[in-house]
């Protein structure tokens, strides 16, 4: 049950990086506005280059994640397959993070339950505003995401190379967020700080749900 008289807390989160080109610009944003966030992972995203950035958001308290190695539909593989994709990933975020991440987040929010029985990680979904659109417009964005938003809820936006709408949206949704009295913390910190216990076999966009 969702605690009360106690401080806000979301999780802000990005799929589909590292690059070199937006997730800087992220980085920028969220130091400017001194909110942290959690990272999802593509391995195959993962260069030299594009791993110092994504130690660099490690360095700065954010949270790293494993989102697959392709990017694929999960749901189509064999459990060995499953269990391969992840933990590809995973290698890889140990070898940027020097630790295994908890959280997992499928591609396209696509699972089964060979994928549960396939790894002990949370599944992570969280509210979006299809900031994967060009279409949808920055303004657009912030103002879907603000109105979804309770305590215990993860965002899910895309730091994909070129999403510049999304960038530009971070300067509406934080300081909202912040003038509402939310606190930004990691997925991690979201369910510690709230004492909440994820179960396995559930995928997860806010902490308190069922």
């Amino acid at each position: 049950m969702e605690k009360t008289n106690e401080k806000k807390l979301v999780a802000l989160t990005f799929d589909d990086g590292p690059n070199t080109v937006t997730t800087p610009l992220v980085l920028e944003k969220l130091e400017k506005h001194g909110v942290i966030a959690s990272f999802f992972l593509i391995a195959n995203n993962i260069s030299e280059e594009s791993a110092k950035v994504a130690k660099q958001a490690f360095q700065m308290g954010c949270e790293i994640n494993n989102h697959s190695k392709t990017h694929s539909d999960m749901t189509k593989l064999s459990g060995e397959q499953v269990k391969a994709e992840l933990q590809y990933t995973t290698e890889k975020i140990i070898g940027i993070t020097g630790k295994a991440p908890r959280f997992f987040r499928p591609p396209f929010i696509l699972y089964n339950q060979t994928m549960f029985d396939s790894t002990d990680m949370t599944f992570i979904s969280g509210v979006g505003a299809m900031d994967w659109v060009p279409e949808v417009t920055s303004a657009e964005r912030a103002a879907k995401i603000i109105a979804q938003v309770r305590n215990g809820t993860v965002i899910l936006l895309h730091d994909m190379t070129g999403n510049q709408n999304t960038v530009d949206a971070l300067d509406t949704i934080i300081p909202a967020l912040k003038d509402d009295g939310y606190e930004f913390v990691t997925v991690s910190d979201l369910f510690d700080k709230l004492e909440v216990k994820p179960k396995h076999g559930v995928i997860y966009s806010n902490v308190f749900q069922d």
